[in-house]
């Protein structure tokens, strides 16, 4: 099974940004596809930013236009580049694989944006 491990999350002000990225532990070239969740407080996991295996992407409409998802399938890792961040942007955010038996998570990592 695949076992994802988020890094890159932390503190930081309004307008500001963070990379966010998912190292997994076997080769993402056939998974179907990789994505950014989160998850606030009192509310349901979101979908922000997801990756098809083909390249494919699509967004949060709270994303467009700030976020941007990418893969590097050399490394093995998806990455999640976060700009003009706000305060509603915090978060724990979640790296997601889907196979077409089941989906896996990493265990988060926590974005916290001030005003």
């Amino acid at each position: 099974q695949v076992q994802l491990v988020e890094s890159g999350g932390g503190l930081v002000q309004a307008g500001g940004s963070l990379r966010l990225s998912c190292a997994a532990s076997e080769s993402i070239f056939s998974i179907n596809a990789m994505g950014w969740y989160r998850q606030a407080p009192g509310k349901q996991r979101e979908l922000v930013a997801r990756i098809t295996s083909g390249g494919r992407t699509n967004y949060a409409d709270s994303a467009k236009g700030r976020f941007t998802i990418s893969r590097d399938n050399a490394k093995n890792t998806v990455y999640l580049i976060m700009n003009s961040l706000k305060p509603e942007d915090t978060a724990v955010y979640y790296c997601n694989a889907e196979r077409p038996w089941r989906d896996y998570w990493g265990q988060g990592t926590q974005v916290t944006v001030s005003s």
